[in-house]
Parts: C-alpha cells; sequence; structure tokens
C-alpha cells in the first residue's frame, strides 16, 4: 500500500498552490497585456468571445501609488484615479481627475491581472496593494523592450537584472499575495543563450509565484521577426518542475492554433496578442464558429466602449485596429471627431443616444478645430495668399491616416500598442 501511494505521488506534477481569490493559469488562452488595446473595452470583447482570462495593459508602479479608488455609478466600474500633478500651466478652478486605470467588478470578476511596471519591490508591492482587492493576479512585466516601460529599469531591463526581478516578486508574493490571496506572476522574454534563459526561468520560479509567461522572442527582436519557439520545452519542464505553470507567448493567431500549440511544445496554455487586437473573435475556435466578420466585432467593441465611458481617443485608434483599412467606410471613420459621428458613420442608429450622451460627458466638442488644423491653417495663410493649398491639405491627409488618440489610461502613456 505504502509503496503504491508513493508511485502515485511520484507520478502527480507538482503545483505550487492557487492562493483562493486566485486562478490556475493551467488549460487557459489568454489576451496578452497591450497597451491601449488592453483597456477596458478590449478585454470585455475578448472575454466576450471566449478568452479565458485578460491581461490589463502594463501600469507603472507610481501611476498608481495615491490614486483614488471610486465605484463610477454610470458605468458600474470600478475606476483608479488622480489630479494631474507637476504642471506649470494654471489649473481650472475644478480639476478634472485623470483616470489610471479602470475595471468591471462583475465582468472580470475573477479573470483580470494586473500587469504592473516596476523596478522597486516597494514601490511594486504598495502599487499592488491598491488593486489587489479587485483583481485575481499580479503580473510583473519584465518583458517590454521599449524606451517607455525599460526607463528607469522597467520592463525588459529587468531581464539584466536577475535578482532585482526576483527580488521584486519575492516581495510581491510575500506582502501582496500572501496577504490577499492572489497570485504572482511575471512575464519574460528570452535571454541571449538558452542556458541564461534557464538560469534565469530557474531562479523566477523559486520565488514562489503561480505562473510564468514567455514571449518568445529576445529583447532586440521586434515583432516582425518570427518567434523563436526552440526553448519553450526547456523552459515548460523547468516550470512544472517547480509547479509554476507556464504561458507562451507570439506569433499566436487564434485560439485553435494555441491549444496545438500548447500540446506541441508542452506548455500549460497561451497569450493571444496583435491578432486579438485586429479581431477579438479569434478567442472562437472552428467549432465555435471562428473569426467574425469585423462589422460584427467593431458593433459589439462600440457597444462596450459606450458602456463603460471609454476615452474617446483609445475607442478611435481600437477602431483603426478593428476595421479593414482598404475599406472606404475605414477612411470616414478616421475622421470622425466623436462619438455621435462614428455610430452615424457605421450606421448603428441604436446607439446614437449613447453617443451623444458620452459625447457631452467627455465634452467632445465637434465643432472645435483640433490644434493640428488650427497650426496647419496659420502656417498656410502665405501658401493660400499665393494661389495654393499644399500644407492645409498635406495636413488634412495625415490627420486622416494617422489619427493620434488621447493618453491611454494604463500607464498614463500614448505610445503604439504592442504586447507588454
Amino acid at each position: 500500500m505504502l509503496c503504491a501511494l508513493t508511485s502515485i505521488m511520484a507520478s502527480t506534477p507538482k503545483r505550487v498552490p492557487i492562493p483562493t481569490y486566485g486562478v490556475d493559469y493551467r488549460g487557459k488562452i489568454v489576451l496578452a497585456p497591450m497597451v491601449r488595446s488592453g483597456e477596458l473595452p478590449s478585454r470585455l470583447l475578448a472575454l466576450k468571445y471566449g478568452a479565458d482570462l485578460v491581461w490589463g495593459p502594463e501600469t507603472v508602479d507610481r501611476s498608481m501609488i495615491g490614486t483614488t479608488k471610486s465605484l463610477n455609478p454610470i458605468t458600474s466600474t470600478i475606476d483608479f484615479t488622480r489630479l494631474p500633478s507637476n504642471s506649470s500651466r494654471p489649473q481650472p478652478p475644478v480639476q478634472r481627475e485623470s483616470l489610471i486605470y479602470r475595471l468591471h467588478p462583475s465582468c472580470e470578476h475573477g479573470k483580470l491581472i494586473f500587469q504592473i511596471g516596476t523596478a522597486s519591490p516597494a514601490t511594486a508591492v504598495e502599487a499592488a496593494k491598491v488593486v489587489a482587492e479587485d483583481v485575481a493576479g499580479i503580473d510583473v512585466n519584465a518583458g517590454c523592450p521599449k524606451p517607455f516601460s525599460t526607463t528607469g529599469g522597467m520592463g525588459a531591463a529587468l531581464l539584466q537584472d536577475p535578482d532585482r526581478l526576483a527580488s521584486i516578486l519575492t516581495a510581491l508574493v510575500k506582502e501582496v499575495g500572501e496577504s490577499y490571496e492572489i497570485g504572482i506572476s511575471v512575464k519574460i522574454r528570452l535571454l541571449e543563450t538558452p542556458e541564461k534563459t534557464e538560469a534565469l526561468v530557474r531562479k523566477l520560479c523559486s520565488t514562489g509565484i503561480t505562473g510564468l509567461t514567455v514571449h518568445c522572442r529576445t529583447t532586440p527582436m521586434r515583432p516582425r521577426e518570427r518567434a523563436i519557439r526552440e526553448q519553450l520545452r526547456m523552459i515548460g519542464d523547468i516550470c512544472r518542475e517547480t509547479g509554476v505553470a507556464c504561458l507562451m507567448n507570439g506569433d499566436v493567431k487564434n485560439k485553435d492554433e494555441a491549444l496545438q500549440l500548447v500540446r506541441e511544445y508542452g506548455v500549460d496554455g497561451a497569450m493571444i496578442a496583435t491578432a486579438a487586437e485586429a479581431n477579438s473573435s479569434c478567442f472562437r475556435t472552428q467549432e465555435e464558429g471562428g473569426l467574425l466578420p469585423w462589422r460584427e466585432v467593431v458593433t459589439e467593441y462600440m457597444k462596450m466602449a459606450l458602456e463603460v465611458d471609454n476615452k474617446w481617443g483609445n475607442t478611435k485608434f481600437l477602431l483603426s485596429q478593428l476595421m479593414p483599412g482598404k475599406a472606404e467606410i475605414f477612411r470616414k471613420v478616421t475622421g470622425c471627431k466623436g462619438y455621435r459621428q462614428v455610430c452615424e458613420v457605421l450606421e448603428l442608429d441604436d446607439m446614437l443616444d449613447l453617443a451623444k450622451e458620452l459625447d457631452e460627458r467627455l465634452g467632445i466638442d465637434e465643432q472645435k478645430e483640433t490644434k493640428a488644423m488650427k497650426k496647419a491653417k496659420h502656417r498656410n495663410k502665405s501658401a493660400q495668399a499665393a494661389g495654393g493649398n499644399m500644407i492645409l491639405q498635406r495636413s488634412v491627409d495625415k490627420e486622416k491616416r494617422s489619427p493620434l488618440p488621447e493618453r491611454g489610461v494604463g500607464a498614463g502613456m500614448a505610445m503604439p500598442a504592442m504586447a507588454a
């Protein structure tokens, strides 16, 4: 009997205990953390179409520290806001608070992972405690290679300082994970050699984390370069030895492919990034109907954006990703200055009233010229006097091609969307 019991125990894979309010990453196909494309409407859309979990965009620890948490009675969301600071410009008598992070307590319950940008155990813990009661896990970004993330030693910069990264994770596990009973995880990239990657993964898995995601590219690699999957099995084996769930990220196009790659490389789950940005219904299997037409996805996205009072700039950016660029209607939408105009262009008549109300709440004035157009007109005066209008036309064309979004709510930065 004792021998049989010993045999069973030996064959049972080791697993780090999942905290009461945490979530096991095994068997999950999830939405990757992406700047701008990981805001609330995008997360809700991914969940609607079958994502098991959703990561929010990287949020810098210092931006969360000192925020005010409140329940928004209009959107039924939990908002983390703060007053603008360090501004040299005169402030209005009544300042509008800046929205730093927004989540949906019922729709995202048990499925939202908060990704934090940090370079310090102390500030990581302080920021994580602000949101820990409302999320299923805290994930440390140790993979984003962009300067806005690596500045100050965050993101992929942590890969070159494994001891610091391990200390951050250990502090989060002890002071946040255990106290709030949620999981702590980390997202990394591959290092220069398999040996260095192996050493890093072993160090991180010894900190008490419940999950590790590997983006199958090195720090210098760009998204257009093919993901490197040769080290995945080795990483998955190490995670299994230590009981940590392992997710893969990089060039995963849809749920069916994700499930196939999980089986092929022996990992526990997978993240989908840019494919979800282009069409969130990629989380549907072929058996469930596969990808939906872009119009149907856009309609659902607009409905969710209106329901949660999403910032107009972010909505406009996401529409530009969800719509085919060659479609004539794409140019019309990129020229819109508010929700009402978009609903009219897309013929979403049942959403018009909501759109008008939201435009008013957000202070959107469709008649007000953009700063870029004003400057263009000013520069164009001399050209118009000479009978030309090329400067103004170039400005108009540029605005139609590249509409600039407002500052993102995630890390407070308007940067190109990419997986963190």
